[in-house]
């Protein structure tokens, strides 16, 4: 390669599978030590129900390592979407063994078992321009703040935890009319909306559709003069958001809270970079404030020095689950 020409991009991949994994303790060693021989960073998730995470490097090194949880048992169909970042977007490699891949809290719910209708990207926007359809944004309160589609009803929730809570107290609202409505939901890649869809269907609604891919192969395959996007997809990684595309976006991250920052936010009187930003100044003490002060002061010096430092905060931020 000419010392002139630009490196390639890292290949980041966002992947799930709902799947009957058994010893998921015995999976995760040497799934953890491929990707780390690839040089592959970022979190996989594994449970009995299947796998969930993304991760980023080389082409070859995800193509191996997608491979490779192909090869596990039901896993062949892997759910996976592409996607560029010009540096690395994780400071690490994490592979973790959870209840659930995506944490809903409700007993036996197995999107296997029974799942609301997929819809392909270029039939979603008719789905959802009919007025006879609800529209669902299954995500969180800080990821719907940097862009939805036109008409979906936000349900403010701050976990998707919250959200079958949140739909039981709506349910009459929503679909107790004379002929049960159409409910059409979507989530980052797919994965909340297999179970957001399993749950309502569980409580006795037929009529569920939900965005094959997510917004992330909307945002691929919808032409921006075509969308009914708008705004950002806020992703779990330091790209922090992307557009159409899947072009990054103009968000930052708080590395004190780990929510999105925009430009206005940056301009505030409580935003320090590393430290604090309008939405967590409040939720931190002056003491924790002093502790990120700290650790960005040493980030910034091992970035000059060309070193990577991965420093850990005294006080775990907000965590933010893998979509």
């Amino acid at each position: 390669m000419s010392i002139s020409e630009p490196p390639a991009p890292l290949t980041v991949a966002a992947l799930y599978r709902f799947a009957r994994l058994g010893d998921c303790a015995c999976l995760r060693a040497p799934l953890e030590r491929l990707c780390r021989e690839q040089g592959i960073r970022g979190t996989l998730l594994l449970a009995p129900e299947g796998i969930n995470g993304t991760i980023a490097g080389t082409h070859n090194g995800i193509s191996n390592v997608l491979d490779a949880i192909r090869a596990l048992p039901d896993c062949a169909d892997l759910d996976v979407k592409f996607s560029t970042a010009s540096a690395m977007p994780f400071h690490r490699m994490k592979v973790r063994v959870k209840r659930e891949i995506v944490t809903m809290g409700v007993p036996d719910i197995d999107p296997r078992a029974s799942v609301g209708t997929y819809v392909e990207p270029q039939d979603w926007n008719e789905l959802i321009s009919d007025p006879d359809t609800i529209v669902i944004d299954t995500r969180n309160d800080y990821e719907v703040a940097l862009g939805t589609f036109e008409g979906a009803i936000d349900p403010e929730t701050r976990t998707f935890r919250d959200f079958p809570e949140w739909f039981r107290s709506q349910r009459d609202k929503l679909a107790g009319q004379s002929s049960p409505p159409k409910i059409a939901m979507f989530c980052t890649g797919g994965i909340r909306c297999e179970k957001s869809t399993a749950f309502l269907k569980r409580q006795g609604l037929e009529n569920v559709y939900h965005l094959k891919g997510g917004i992330l192969r909307y945002l691929e395959t919808i032409p921006q003069e075509n969308s009914l996007w708008r705004g950002e997809c806020f992703v779990f990684d330091q790209r922090v958001a992307v557009g159409h595309g899947l072009e990054e976006g103009d968000h930052t991250l708080c590395f004190a809270c780990r929510r999105p920052v925009t430009a206005e936010d940056r301009a505030a009187a409580s935003y320090e970079a590393g430290v604090s930003c309008p939405a967590c100044y409040a939720e931190r003490t002056d003491d924790q404030r002093a502790s990120y002060r700290e650790r960005h002061r040493q980030e910034t010096l091992a970035a000059a020095r060309g070193e990577a430092h991965v420093g850990a905060s005294p006080v775990e931020p907000k965590k933010r689950h893998v979509d």
